[in-house]
């Protein structure tokens, strides 16, 4: 039952991991900065940011935390 649960948790955390990661804004202008010229016209707030970055790498930790439990064994 709770190894169920855990599992169901690493899964989760996996999809929301992956969704977090998409959500970030491209750090660089990649291929399009090859055609285009001048800056880009959207800009994102700085605190979101910051926020969207907390978010991930809490996820990252949760879902490594789980797949070290998962794997260990430890939980029967």
């Amino acid at each position: 039952m709770i190894k169920t649960t855990f599992t169901w948790l690493w899964m989760l955390s996996g999809v929301l991991l992956i969704i977090s990661v998409l959500l970030h804004s491209p750090k660089g202008d990649g291929m399009g900065g090859l055609a285009a010229s001048g800056g880009s016209m959207f800009t994102s707030a700085r605190s979101a940011e910051n926020t969207l970055n907390r978010i991930s790498w809490t996820l990252l930790a949760l879902f490594l935390g789980l797949a070290v439990v998962l794997s260990a064994g430890w939980l029967g």
